[in-house]
């Protein structure tokens, strides 16, 4: 009885706080996730040893409020207190993942309090060892327990010789999982990209012994492992003991990319003493720089030279590109990816720096910007290597047969036979090779147009026959609900034979727009079945899910008036659902057979009606 007059007394100095009530998110766990930016207050702590009962007793004024979309403040050297409330509205227990989505923070104190009680404490942080962390991952992600309709206030302390970057974000816990494949799966795109880059150019240094391949590997090795220790994944995999060595490497890795870099744009791009002396000495400054920092990291905090190693990438991203276009005015063939390849990783190198130092804001694009950058800049240097190697072999080649010509006067007759096969052998691959990619593009557009219904615009029957047998093995495979909804135009026939074809298509036409428009979700299927009848697929949607779906299509197109001449009608449409978890990977035909029951169970029960295979009644 105490604790719930308590409850009720705290409940009631919330409201007496007026604008205190809009701090705290509402979590009622039918959300993915809610970002906790604009829930979240900060205070600076300018004497660095303020502790919870400080920050406790602190006045309203003295927090400051986050702004959406991100809680970024650049480089700083006080410690942050960040102060956020948690509120589970519901009659049910919650259990939703706290994530702090920046893994370069060097200490975090977290308390969690309900009731003015501390109900859980967690330190953590880069510069700790990794198994203190409650879940192992790259960021800092804290599982809560919110009870029914209490409050949580969360306070954290967070030092960082790094940029101050806390990205707060509250996830449901199944949802998170999700999410965490699909940025795994970029992750390991882009450092499978890396790795094969890798290995195919230590073959071609291998075939070709040029040194400037040899500098570009070391490139191309450097910035994987620099990203890798900057977005957390190193530390996660690679060293999750060395505290102290995880914040120096990724210094050490960073300059690394720009010695390479430059040794690598000096020798590709033939920079020496006689055609631009300013350029090789800035370059060669440049290198010197970024290897005296790469030794200073060896003795010096990560605190005092990040900002010069920030410094020192952004100047070589500009240098480099400079340097590339010059060459490209002076005519070199060469210069053409590599600039634009420069400037693909100076684009993504300046979005990361802005990011880091709070001038554009803490989003997913910002933060993976190198990594997109770096990647297309790799592929287009890629094919500068690939265009220097062709030409060289194209030149030996020319200079291999001149040779021969001039040795062998006595044989000009039969070398000019062997050349002008070859030249014919050259027309004819040619247009062999514009025949075949006349042909490849002529199958693309038969591909697109088998899948899609002319009429509607939507796919066809054939596309949803062959994708949906995949949709109900992942479900299967994943035990997430899959969901079915056959529609139907009521009266349809009779309308065609009043009005004719042409109507009757127009018809088709405005139900199919109804329907696209209301099922948008990219891995929804939307697919004429065939004459007036549709189909819909809903994967991971419950049946009471795909009942709200199909009712908000009935009344759309209930409610859209349909302009016959002068005359107005409105059309109407039978729906049946069939949705579960399948329990068999082969329940294609019994899924679409029982939402086809559901669809004459509701034309014969008067028709405009949703219907539900489970209960046989309308929704």
């Amino acid at each position: 009885m105490s604790r719930i007059l308590i409850r009720l007394l705290l409940y009631g100095l919330l409201l007496l706080a007026g604008p205190a009530s809009a701090e705290t998110a509402q979590w009622s766990g039918n959300e993915r996730n809610l970002p906790l930016e604009g829930h979240t207050q900060s205070w600076v702590d300018t004497s660095g040893d303020a502790s919870l009962g400080d920050v406790r007793s602190l006045p309203r004024e003295a927090w400051t409020p986050e702004e959406p979309p991100s809680i970024s403040h650049g480089y700083v050297d006080e410690p942050y207190w960040f102060r956020t409330r948690i509120h589970n509205p519901t009659d049910t227990p919650l259990n939703p993942y706290l994530e702090i989505g920046y893994p370069a923070l060097h200490h975090i104190d977290l308390h969690v309090l309900s009731g003015g009680e501390t109900v859980q404490t967690q330190t953590m942080g880069n510069q700790l060892p990794f198994g203190q962390r409650p879940l192992e991952h790259r960021n800092f992600v804290i599982p809560l327990q919110l009870a029914p309709g209490e409050t949580l206030t969360v306070f954290m302390r967070v030092e960082t010789g790094s940029s101050m970057q806390v990205p707060l974000t509250l996830w449901e816990s199944e949802a998170f999982l999700v999410y965490e494949q699909s940025d795994l799966l970029f992750q390991g795109i882009y450092f499978g990209i890396a790795v094969a880059m890798i290995f195919y150019h230590i073959f071609v240094y291998i075939a070709v012994r040029e040194r400037a391949f040899l500098y570009y590997i070391g490139y191309i090795s450097a910035m994987p492992l620099f990203l890798a220790t900057l977005g957390g994944l190193a530390y996660q995999f690679l060293w999750p003991g060395a505290t102290w060595w995880n914040n120096q490497l990724m210094m050490i890795f960073l300059m690394s990319v720009v010695v390479f870099g430059a040794l690598f744009t000096i020798r590709f791009l033939s920079i020496n003493s006689d055609n631009h002396p300013f350029l090789l000495r800035a370059t060669s400054n440049l290198i010197a720089a970024a290897l005296l920092i790469i030794l200073a990291a060896l003795f010096v905090p990560f605190s005092t030279i990040v900002l010069p190693s920030i410094g020192v990438a952004f100047v070589a991203c500009c240098l480099m590109l400079l340097v590339g276009i010059v060459r490209l005015l002076k005519g070199v063939q060469a210069a053409r990816y590599y600039t634009v390849a420069w400037f693909a990783m100076l684009a993504g190198g300046i979005i990361l720096a802005l990011n880091k130092f709070a001038v554009v804001p803490n989003t997913v694009f910002t933060q993976n910007a190198v990594q997109v950058g770096s990647a297309l800049g790799v592929i287009v240097l890629s094919f500068a290597i690939a265009d220097r190697l062709n030409k060289e072999k194209k030149a030996a080649l020319e200079a291999q047969q001149q040779a021969l010509r001039e040795e062998r006067n006595a044989r000009m007759a039969q070398a000019e036979t062997l050349r002008v096969q070859e030249e014919a052998n050259t027309r004819l691959e040619h247009r062999v090779h514009e025949r075949t990619e006349a042909l490849e593009a002529a199958n693309a557009k038969l591909l697109e147009f088998s899948t899609t219904d002319a009429l509607t615009g939507l796919r066809n029957r054939g596309y949803f026959e062959e994708v949906f047998p995949n949709y109900c093995v992942e479900a299967f495979r994943y035990r997430q609900p899959l969901s079915v909804m056959v529609l139907d135009i009521d009266h349809f026939k009779a309308f065609n034979d009043r009005y004719g074809h042409l109507v009757g298509d127009d018809c088709l036409r405005m139900v199919a727009e109804c329907i696209a428009n209301l099922v948008t979700r990219p891995e929804d299927i939307v697919a004429r079945y065939g004459g007036e009848e549709f189909v819909v697929v809903l994967p991971d949607t419950a049946v009471e899910g795909a009942r709200c779906v199909a009712e908000r299509i009935r009344r759309r197109v209930a409610e859209t008036p349909f302009q016959v001449s002068r005359e107005t009608i409105h059309l109407t449409v039978s729906i049946g659902i069939s949705g579960r978890i399948p329990e068999t990977a082969e329940i294609t035909q019994r899924l679409f057979e029982d939402a086809d029951q559901a669809l004459y169970a509701a034309k014969h029960s008067g028709r405009n009606r949703v219907f539900v295979d489970s209960d046989g009644q309308p929704a």
